[in-house]
């Protein structure tokens, strides 16, 4: 199990502070854009990357996000297209990349055939925000683990110190620290959220962190990057190739604007 997630462990280990992880929605903006995406991602020096898997209620997202998912959907993107394109994927691209979605589409594909497909097209892990935990420890580890899929748990400002000691003895990839109490992209920045997350550095946990939601730019990447081992960027990201007639262009000039 070690040895099939050794890229997630490996990338922290490389990067002990300023990772930096690109969240993108699968089959967004065109629906053969993902793996010429996730390519130019690690060309341009970024550490991680986050598939989304396009959903119609993605709840935990904010309205930028929420648009990309419904014109992947409009696109024709689905699970089984989407592992379809993935299956060179470790020919071209070795940086980590995880799933980011939601339950519903993994129960209709299965669970067991879900985490068979991740295996065989290399992916790492798993970021399911509406798995409850109780169910993920007795339901699902053993099969998470069977096939080498790391999973990470989210933490918000209102997470109980005793369940953040929980998801970090359970998590075997990293915590996922939210910024905020919002949905995705809704605030600008996150300044204010200090206190907090100073609070769960200060905690010592064994599993390393990465603080997402509403990191736009150099400066709150940087305040992020002060308090755990990076960050995660999303919005900003579909933001800025939405606009983009140049998707190559597009991702170098942002993540050298964030860098």
């Amino acid at each position: 199990m070690m040895r099939k997630m050794k890229r997630i462990r490996e990338a922290f280990e490389n990067k002990k502070d300023g990772l930096l992880s690109i969240f993108v929605t699968a089959g967004y903006p065109n629906l053969n854009d993902t793996v010429e995406i996730l390519k130019e991602l690690e060309a341009n020096g970024v550490d991680m990357v986050e598939l989304g898997i396009p959903f119609s209620d993605p709840m935990a997202d904010g309205p930028v996000i929420q648009e990309a998912s419904g014109v992947a959907i409009d696109n024709g993107m689905t699970l089984k297209l989407l592992f379809e394109q993935l299956k060179d994927l470790r020919k071209h691209v070795s940086i980590p990349i995880l799933l980011m979605g939601y339950l519903n589409p993994v129960m209709r594909y299965g669970y067991e055939e879900f985490c068979k497909s991740c295996e065989e097209v290399g992916i790492d892990g798993m970021i399911l925000p509406d798995l409850p935990l109780y169910e993920y420890e007795e339901q699902h580890k053993e099969l998470f683990e069977k096939h080498g899929l790391a999973n990470v748990f989210l933490v918000t400002p209102e997470t109980a110190p005793d369940r953040i000691e929980k998801l970090d003895s359970l998590t075997n990839g990293f915590l996922y620290l939210v910024s905020s109490s919002s949905t995705t992209g809704e605030k600008e920045g996150i300044d204010g959220t200090e206190d907090y997350l100073a609070r769960v550095q200060a905690m010592d946990l064994k599993s390393p962190s990465l603080v997402g939601f509403n990191i736009k730019d150099a400066k709150s990447y940087q305040l992020a990057c002060k308090y755990s081992n990076g960050a995660i960027i999303g919005s900003a990201f579909i933001k800025a190739i939405t606009e983009s007639n140049d998707l190559k262009g597009t991702i170098k000039t942002f993540i050298s604007s964030i860098r």
